[in-house]
């Protein structure tokens, strides 16, 4: 299950997204290490697909970042998704944008992003994972799995059985958990139906050894 291929659910065209089962997301507050030097990392560790969160820094100081973590990974065939801020993914042609139940909607991201974008959407329970499979997005997420300190004002927690609801309502879609999952329990995670497991706060626990980490959750969950 490390290296899944998806077919695409935007009606316009049909094109393919490499996906792993981890999906690893950026955060300069907890590692202190700019969006550039943690994509090194991660890609060092097998990444595929990597996203760059930032809540705290100004636009330009994220835009400036992020442009260099792209050059970086353009070196590659890894793909950068953008969280929340469409104009700099729009600015830096980056491989797509991860846009939440607040933003901007995605049928108008599609637009401006144009049909070879990577557009996820966030979900919090199963209703709004059955409306936002009717959207021209590319994958769902769903969480917060469990609790987590990554979001000052986190949804209610949906649980392993929250992710199985979805699964069980939006078929074959793929899906993307995300919250509070850790080496212990992404196994699970992905066992309730998750395609993939995005890992924050647990992948910087040890922050010399991102890249090694990264390697041991891929490694894990090559077993299942």
């Amino acid at each position: 299950m490390d290296n899944l291929i998806f077919i695409i659910h935007y009606p316009l065209s049909i094109k393919k997204m490499f996906f792993t089962t981890i999906y690893p997301i950026t955060n300069t507050k907890i590692t202190n290490l700019s969006h550039a030097e943690q994509v090194e990392k991660m890609i060092d560790g097998g990444a595929k697909i990597i996203q760059l969160r930032e809540k705290h820094h100004a636009p330009k100081d994220f835009y400036a970042d992020a442009k260099k973590a792209l050059e970086f990974a353009r070196k590659t065939s890894v793909k950068i998704i953008i969280n929340d801020r469409l104009d700099i993914a729009l600015a830096l042609k980056a491989d797509g944008v991860h846009l939440g139940q607040d933003d901007l909607p995605p049928e108008y991201a599609r637009e401006i992003l144009g049909a070879n974008a990577i557009i996820g959407f966030s979900t919090h329970n199963v209703a709004q994972a059955l409306e936002a499979v009717k959207l021209p997005i590319d994958y769902i997420a769903i969480g917060p799995v469990f609790p987590t300190k990554t979001k000052s004002n986190p949804d209610k927690i949906v649980g392993l059985e929250g992710v199985k609801q979805v699964r069980e309502a939006i078929g074959d879609f793929p899906l993307v958990a995300i919250g509070g999952i850790t080496l212990e329990n992404f196994t699970d995670v992905l066992n309730a139906g998750a395609d993939s497991a995005a890992i924050i706060s647990d992948l910087f626990l040890d922050i010399d050894n991102i890249a090694k980490r990264m390697k041991i959750f891929l490694d894990t969950s090559k077993v299942i």
